[in-house]
């Protein structure tokens, strides 16, 4: 056992002292030591339930004839992060938490993990670090929350997205103050990840895809007896997975994680999932690029349209038979061979699963869309990509063009629509927001919400080097890289260039000659990091492009 290097000769006595006083005994410590990898947080209402998922987790590592010992990560909830300088905190958190993990994991030599996640950097974090350590693994999220809903009126769904909408409603006069405080105190009722497919709830789902996590993980709702049960029968198994040797690299292969792309394809879930699939990608040491992405996208055809894209939300999917069935219903653009960590290949594990209802998951012969829900542009102002969830795009923005009105920050671009300054046509350019310049590439959710709400959502575009929440509907283009601090094309664009967005042909461009691009980048002043001391200034030194995953590397790898 790989614990027996803290546990075996007369040099470990003290070791195993330390071990009596946690309360073991001997037959504890001539066991399997597993770690149970816990992300509870009393301020993030995904992780304020997970201790008893924990206790669940723990007493199936037992009964499999292991012994749990349970550490806890940090936790970012990205809502309440949103906006402020806080959010330039989340992405970051994401390698902490992978480094966290790999350091409690190695100075403690545990047997094997179960990793409890549940929103939105948590579960990258994770399969990051599960991809890293390569010891026997097992993953099981927290569950979605349930759909808020009004009293006066139970078919309206309410999340936080939605409140950030109702929010530019007000400022536009179409509905008071009164109207949002009384929908604040409903919108979110209770624990659990938030309704709709975004990050969170994306990732969930794709660790199933992927096959780190066991079927249901991504769709049981948080409150419901069937997540306690799932959570129990994940630390059995792990014991079952470390007896057969099985570990993340045997899983996480360029074959899970083509799957995984095909998935979130099929179902449009966030764009965020790009950045983190690449990060896990270059852990599991997968070589995977943007373009294969958009290959994927033209073959997967969008048979799933969850909220923001439509009104379904988790616990709909849930119902519909969730990422099983759904993954039946494309399984001929899957490889089912790949292994996972339920022992069976993913074809076994979705043999029997069914569409409940076709309302929630479509035919394959009767697509939303012939093609994905998540699209790569690429041209003079991308020219290493950005990213657009064309799911939740009107029909009218897929193809746009307009005059630039540029921001140097979220702040100055939030502004500018609480004044009801922002003209239709126009196209919103948001920079030095990405990895490097934010720092942390911030998610511009409320600028987004803001558009909706004031009825621009169908003439105003918003491009950013920053990115977007999966909540996030509308011509919303995300991860332009290069971004700005690194002297990319958008650092060039000034008030009035003309912006030309063509979704169906995977373009972004500005009508400007290179030989201009080239003019305007050399008179840029050298930039300046915005954070001088700390966590931020040091992972912006670092830090990657959007389009590599914003991962962390050496100097002599960047």
């Amino acid at each position: 056992m790989r614990s027996d290097i803290v546990k075996l000769g007369i040099e470990r006595a003290a070791h195993r002292s330390l071990l009596y006083a946690l309360g073991c005994d001997e037959d504890d410590i001539a066991q399997p030591l597993v770690g149970v990898v816990n992300s509870f947080t009393e301020i993030v209402p995904g992780h304020i339930h997970l201790r008893p998922i924990a206790e669940a987790v723990k007493a199936g590592v037992r009964s499999g004839g292991g012994t749990p010992f349970e550490f806890n990560t940090i936790a970012v909830c990205d809502g309440i992060a949103m906006g402020h300088i806080g959010m330039k905190y989340s992405l970051p958190s994401r390698e902490l938490i992978a480094d966290s993990v790999e350091d409690m994991v190695e100075a403690h030599q545990f047997d094997a993990l179960v990793f409890i996640p549940n929103c939105d950097k948590v579960v990258p974090g994770m399969l990051m670090a599960a991809a890293r350590l390569n010891i026997p693994s097992i993953f099981v999220s927290g569950g979605p929350m349930m759909t808020g809903r009004l009293p006066e009126d139970p078919s309206a769904r309410l999340n936080t997205a939605y409140l950030h909408v109702v929010a530019g409603e007000v400022i536009k006069g179409k509905r008071s103050e009164a109207e949002l405080k009384r929908m604040e105190k409903v919108a979110c009722p209770g624990c659990g990840s938030c309704s709709g497919i975004w990050t969170a709830n994306t990732m969930n789902c794709l660790t199933e895809a992927i096959g780190m996590g066991l079927p249901g993980n991504g769709t049981i709702p948080a409150v419901d007896a069937r997540r306690i049960c799932l959570a129990r029968q994940a630390g059995k198994q792990v014991m079952n997975l470390l007896a057969q040797n099985i570990c993340p690299l045997d899983i996480i292969t360029i074959e899970s994680i083509r799957n995984a792309f095909t998935v979130l394809m099929a179902f449009g879930g966030s764009t965020n999932a790009v950045l983190h699939l690449l990060s896990i990608a270059h852990e599991a040491g997968v070589s995977f690029h943007l373009p294969d992405i958009n290959d994927m996208g033209m073959n997967t055809p969008l048979v799933c349209k969850l909220n923001p894209a439509s009104d379904y939300d988790l616990e709909d999917f849930d119902q519909a038979g969730g990422t099983p069935a759904l993954m039946n219903e494309i399984k001929g653009l899957l490889n089912l061979g790949v292994k996972t960590v339920s022992g069976k290949t993913l074809g076994d594990n979705i043999a029997s699963a069914e569409v409940k209802d076709r309302s929630v998951i479509r035919p394959l012969s009767d697509p939303y869309s012939r093609t994905g829900g998540i699209t790569i542009l690429f041209g003079n102002l991308a020219p290493d990509g950005a990213v657009v969830k064309s799911a939740a795009v009107a029909p009218e923005m897929m193809a746009h063009q307009g005059p630039a009105r540029v921001f140097d920050s979220e702040e100055d671009a939030v502004k500018a629509l609480t004044d009801k300054t922002i003209k239709p046509g126009e196209v919103m350019v948001i920079r030095y927001e990405g990895p490097r310049g934010g720092p942390g590439m911030r998610e511009m959710l409320i600028c987004t919400d803001l558009i909706k709400g004031l009825g621009l959502d169908k003439e105003v575009a918003l491009i950013t080097d920053g990115r977007f929440s999966g909540a996030t509907s509308g011509a919303s283009i995300g991860h332009v890289s290069p971004e700005a601090a690194s002297r990319g094309p958008i650092a060039a664009v000034h008030d009035g260039d003309i912006i030309r967005i063509d979704m169906p042909n995977c373009r972004l461009d500005v009508e400007l000659t290179e030989a201009e691009i080239d003019k305007r980048l050399s008179q840029l002043p050298e930039f300046e990091f915005k954070i001088k001391k700390g966590y931020l200034r040091r992972y912006a030194e670092r830090v990657t492009s959007g389009s590599m995953g914003a991962i962390l590397v050496t100097d002599d790898k960047k």
